[in-house]
């Protein structure tokens, strides 16, 4: 319903009647009464509350102690047993922490005993051979030294003599005369390790002289000066050697060593260095594959870690010149490389993990193992424990001193301990599921005993609660239909109602139990609807209320070329716009029907300031109306900034009630009603008409500077002449006065403002005042239809990204080579040329459509979107300063190409389903039912794009003038579609700059797209010549062999369809071109005006023969019957357009029978208002 016929429903009397009901009101979903619902939901369920207070009370208090029992026990479980579990974990792992100190402490004694022995031999052999130190060499020296090193788990031991200076010559001779140990040695040790051969040994003697180091690391050696006090030479060593590099090595010559033995012979026992490198000495004993060999025995690490890296450090052990004697003098000292390697495994049983074991040394040195089993793992340098478990350290020294206290008060050598921590692995190892069990019965029990009880709760309320909920949403509709007092008066006459129902129900009781059939309240079929009346009738005066009627101008018009959808987004997002202001104004929203929204101030809350309050009101709503339908207009394309609001307010008394019965509606009635529907229907839009009634309350309320008088008086219904006032906008400006208040206020005769002359609705100001602002005016609406275009444009690009990535287009091969008409065209040559009978659509990918992702959640680059921005901007700047052909007519077209892409159907028996392969069967009969052109989007895209460019650069004249003008232009393109080929050339060479190189690349990726989007670029725009006989020949003949009711059985199927796509293609062009004579009256007069004065231009500047006033009242007529008509029957015909095929036949044929009965009228008028602008201006 329109607003039309509401308003042919006010009588005479000043009623009105208006059932919202048939017009999809929702109230349930209205803004407005959302807060009213939730107070009435609140309000009932408060009043449900009450009476169950002490229930609920009870209730919550039964559960709440059920729950917390439950989670006091649950938590007490979990806690018990998972302190036993950490009970279990801790006293698990000091037993394990004891078996390693007591295993490390037998290991560090046997060590210190090993090299104790080893050094008592030595003393032993010398006084028994009574031999003089340091001139002794133990006899068999590897087997004393095996079994040193096999006690104490060294890599290396050797025995080193101290020299003094005197005796460094004597020592150096007895050395290279004694030097047959070796050999001895490697006796025994070939016998003993089958590995080896006797090849591994190098034939070599000793160094004949003692020598030491000049650096730290041996690198650079010397031969030791004499006159030192002593010397320390490395001697005997096992296992010997394989090459005897080391003897004679003077050890005193590190300085670190020296450190170490003057702390040995202060302390006479055993000491050990810091951690250090050792495969300098161990090298001369262990070949690298061994020496990894004997460490992994023990440790795991890194496959790429050296180890001769890993924690190494050297023990001394002095050896006196007189066996048991301590004190006896020190005459020299036995030596062994400690691999701390070896002292770390067979600690702990196969099965425990996640020990970790800190080696620490008094030198500030500290490294990490993890002991796992019966092996460790070497972690690295560092103190890597976990620092959560510190307080279960366990300290082992590593040491078997004989004076302890001794040795910790003295400096110059490393005492070592071992520090024992528990891990997360090893406590985890110690958990179970065991305490959660427990702890999930416990909390299950507990839980399922408050389960039950509110289960057998909730069976117990369940009616009340269903009860609760009817009423609460009883309350709620109706709370949103009718004001308060409103409502509770409905809800007294319920119950009045309730009360002759029951009534009438005791009866049929009695006669059930009676057999009276003489009840007539049974035998009375009309009891209860004459019982219905019985109650009084629901109605109220009130007399101080202000009413608007506001009216959407132009609106019927704009809708006749939008789709359903943004028809109803316009109005939802308007109308909710209004509703939030007459929510913070305390304005009551009666109804909307249609494009007219009806408002009271003034009920159900009297109020004084009920006039004042809806003049703000009505305000607002102008001022939101001109802001909204701009910022929609990006969305919603062309002319929707031009519309505006309508709005007659009128002051009175007014009735407002509830008629019963079926869809009962909240109405309002009386002559205020009456004469508020006149103040808007004869009122202008872009104005705020008031009637007498208001402005006196305006004045009365010191408003007087609001509004104004109206130059002239209106005629209304049953009213006469009527004096009103024009209400002040603030910003929108003041109105225009026009005669067709529905037609739009474009003033197409304006000079020099063809491009987008259309003044902000209301403005009343003189051609020298509004220069600026027109300018503004023009360039927003130029901005605004620029963003659209893009928003169209890349919508399309998306589809065609999501597409390419389904089909999996491969990228550009540079390889191939492929010829695009457009490329590199030779002399002679024009677009024209390259216009193709047929069309090559790609064949249907059923794949391809199954895997497309949907297009909206493609993500175009910023530099596809910056470019595309700029491209349109350039090509509306392209467009000239035209009445008709101007950007805004292309974005015309291009609303129109949209519509009828997006009206594109599919066939009448096929079904759409939810399965995969149901949707790839509807997408592949959509194919074929609309030739393939809804499968592919660069198609699409190209529709859209040439629309947008067909008139770029269109000099305001026909072809046939430009050709009989012998123009530069007509030469180049030889007299045939002029202008549109000059069009393609220029929005095609403009698309190939290289500013669009990222541009081009999303919409063609491939040189064969490329030569395919030119082609349905050149075939659609030249489509547009609807003027050449011969082009328009060729069409006709096209058509009737593609169409044609005994097609060619001999023609491959493929062409065929690529046939019929090519014309759907141009004619869907055609029409769109030509959209505004087969759109709504309004809409065919705007453009028709302005065709009309761009040829009435090129007349008066001598471009043209005749005065289209001579001609253009017949000239339509025969456009609609030779042209308009038969294109819109083609439309029809091809089947692919749905009901806009109908809606434009439609359009056409009533536009030309309104044009047969009014088109002379019109022409008059047209020259009268170019006549009276050229004498104005």
């Amino acid at each position: 319903m329109n607003l039309r016929s509401t308003r042919n429903d006010f009588r005479d009397d000043g009623s009105v009647s208006v059932d919202l009901s048939s017009t999809g009101t929702n109230t349930e979903s209205d803004p407005q009464f959302k807060p009213d619902e939730r107070d009435e939901t609140k309000e009932v369920q408060r009043l449900a509350s009450s009476e169950t207070a002490h229930i609920r009370f009870w209730r919550l208090v039964v559960v709440a102690l059920l729950l917390v029992s439950g989670a006091v026990l649950s938590t007490f479980t979990y806690v018990f047993l998972n302190g036993e579990e950490k009970d279990d974990y801790v006293d698990a792992y000091f037993l394990f922490a004891n078996t390693i100190r007591d295993i490390t402490r037998f290991r560090a004694e046997n060590m210190f005993e090993a090299f104790q022995s080893l050094g008592e031999s030595i003393t032993a052999h010398a006084i028994d051979q009574n031999l003089t130190f340091p001139f002794v060499s133990l006899p068999m020296f590897e087997v004393a030294g095996r079994h040193a090193l096999s006690q104490s788990r060294t890599e290396i031991v050797f025995y080193t003599p101290f020299v003094t200076g005197d005796e460094k010559e004597a020592w150096e001779r007895y050395a290279w005369e004694n030097q047959g140990w070796l050999e001895e040695s490697r006796k025994i040790r070939l016998d003993s390790d089958k590995t080896l051969q006797g090849t591994s040994f190098i034939e070599a003697t000793i160094p004949s002289q003692i020598f030491e180091s000049t650096t730290e690391t041996a690198a650079n050696v010397d031969i030791s000066p004499p006159g030192r006090d002593f010397y320390s030479p490395i001697w005997q060593s096992s296992p010997v050697p394989f090459f005897p590099s080391l003897q004679n090595f003077n050890l005193r010559s590190f300085e670190n060593t020296e450190f170490v033995m003057k702390t040995m012979r202060l302390l006479k026992d055993s000491v050990m260095s810091w951690v250090e490198d050792a495969s300098l000495i161990s090298g001369s004993v262990w070949n690298e594959k061994d020496h990894d060999a004997f460490h992994a025995q023990f440790v795991t690490g890194s496959p790429d870690e050296s180890t001769s890296l890993r924690p190494h450090a050297t023990i001394y052990n002095p050896v006196h010149e007189q066996l048991g004697n301590r004190d006896s003098e020190i005459v020299g000292f036995v030596t062994g490389v400690i691999a701390f390697d070896a002292y770390l495994a067979d600690l702990l049983p196969d099965t425990v993990r996640g020990i970790y074991s800190v080696l620490r040394n008094t030198c500030g040195q500290q490294f990490s193992y993890e002991l796992t089993g019966n092996r460790a793992v070497y972690l690295g340098d560092g103190d890597r424990h976990e620092t959560a478990f510190n307080q279960y350290e366990v300290v082992v020294p590593f040491n078997a001193y004989r004076d302890p206290e001794l040795a910790a008060n003295t400096d110059g050598h490393c005492r070592y301990s071992l520090h024992i921590y528990p891990s997360q692995q090893f406590a985890q190892g110690y958990k179970s599921s065991l305490p959660i069990v427990f702890t999930s019965l416990v909390a299950a029990t507990f839980f399922l005993m408050a389960l039950t009880f509110l289960v057998y709760d909730r069976f117990v309320h369940r009616r009340n609660i269903k009860v609760v909920n009817a009423a609460a949403r009883s309350n709620a509709i109706v709370s949103s239909l009718f004001p308060s007092n409103v409502r509770d008066r409905l809800f007294e006459d319920a119950k009045a109602r309730s009360d002759v129902n029951q009534a009438a129900h005791s009866r049929l009781k009695t006669f059930l139990h009676n057999g009276d059939s003489s009840d007539t309240a049974i035998t009375d079929d009309n009891a209860h609807h004459s019982d219905f009346f019985k109650t009084k009738p629901i109605a109220e005066l009130f007399p101080h209320t202000t009413i608007m009627f506001a009216d959407i101008s132009g609106f019927t018009a704009w809708s006749s070329s939008r789709e359903p959808a943004q028809v109803f987004q316009l109005l939802e997002t308007l109308y909710h716009s209004f509703d939030e202001t007459a929510k913070k104004r305390r304005v009551f929203k009666v109804e909307t029907v249609g494009d007219c929204y009806v408002a009271v101030a003034g009920l159900p809350d009297p109020r004084k300031d009920h006039a004042v309050v809806m003049a703000r009101f009505a305000k607002d709503c102008m001022h939101q109306m001109h802001s909204l339908t701009r910022k929609l207009e990006v969305s919603l394309g062309p002319d929707t900034a031009d519309l505006s609001l309508r709005i007659g307010l009128h002051s009175g008394p007014v009735t407002a009630g509830v008629l019963r019965g079926e869809r009962s509606r909240f109405q309002l009635f009386g002559d205020t009603m009456n004469t508020a529907a006149r103040m808007e229907s004869n009122g202008i839009r872009g104005r705020i008409q008031i009637s007498q009634e208001t402005s006196d309350l305006l004045a009365d309320a010191g408003k007087t500077q609001w509004f104004v008088a109206r130059e002239d008086t209106i005629v209304a219904k049953g009213k006469g002449e009527l004096n009103t006032f024009w209400l002040s906008v603030g910003d929108v400006g003041k109105g225009r006065s026009t005669t067709d208040t529905t037609h739009s206020s474009d003033d197409v005769f304006a000079p020099n403002n063809y491009n987008s002359s259309v003044a902000l609705d209301g403005l009343m100001t003189t051609s020298a005042e509004s220069d600026q602002q027109v300018y503004n005016l023009v360039s927003n609406k130029t901005s605004r239809l620029i963003d659209w275009n893009v928003d169209v444009l890349s919508r399309l690009i998306k589809q065609i990204v999501a597409r390419r990535k389904a089909s999996k287009v491969p990228k550009k091969d540079s390889s191939k080579q492929y010829f695009c008409p457009g490329d590199n065209r030779g002399a002679g040559t024009t677009v024209l040329d390259e216009v193709t009978e047929i069309l090559a659509l790609p064949e249907f990918d059923a794949d391809a459509a199954r895997r497309q992702q949907d297009p909206e959640n493609i993500e175009l680059d910023d530099s596809i979107m910056s470019q595309l921005q700029q491209y349109v901007s350039n090509v509306s700047a392209m467009y000239r300063n035209n009445p008709f052909h101007n950007f805004e007519h292309a974005s015309h077209v291009t609303m129109s190409v949209v519509k009828l892409l997006s009206r594109i159907v599919a066939p009448v028996d096929v079904v759409v389903s939810d399965g995969k392969n149901q949707k790839r069967s509807f997408a592949s009969k959509l194919h074929d039912h609309t030739y393939g052109i809804t499968s592919d989007p660069l198609t699409q895209f190209a529709c859209v794009f040439s629309a947008l460019i067909h008139d770029v650069d269109h000099s305001g004249v026909p072809n046939a003038q430009l050709v009989k003008e012998n123009s530069k232009i007509a030469t180049f393109y030889q007299g045939k579609s002029v202008a549109e080929q000059n069009s393609v050339d220029l929005a095609w060479d403009l698309l190939l700059d290289d500013s669009f190189k990222d541009l081009r690349a999303a919409i063609f990726a491939t040189d064969v797209e490329k030569a395919r989007f030119r082609q349905l670029v050149v075939n659609s725009v030249m489509a547009t010549d609807i003027m050449d006989p011969d082009l328009k020949a060729i069409r006709n003949a096209r058509w009737e062999k593609a169409f044609s009711a005994s097609p060619n059985m001999q023609e491959d199927l493929k062409d065929m369809t690529n046939r019929k796509a090519t014309i759907v293609i141009e004619h869907l062009i055609q029409a769109s071109d030509v959209a505004h004579t087969m759109q709504h009256w309004h809409i065919y007069r705007k453009w028709n005006e302005r065709l009309f004065l761009e040829l009435y231009q090129a007349y008066i500047a001598g471009r043209a023969e005749k005065s289209p006033e001579t001609f253009w009242y017949k000239g339509e007529l025969g456009f609609f019957d030779f042209y308009i008509i038969p294109l819109a029957m083609k439309l029809k015909e091809c089947g692919v357009f749905g009901v806009s095929s109908d809606e434009y036949l439609n359009y056409a044929m009533r536009n030309r029978k309104e044009w047969e009965d009014r088109g002379q009228e019109v022409v008059r008028e047209m020259m009268e208002k170019i006549k009276g602008r050229v004498k104005r201006y």
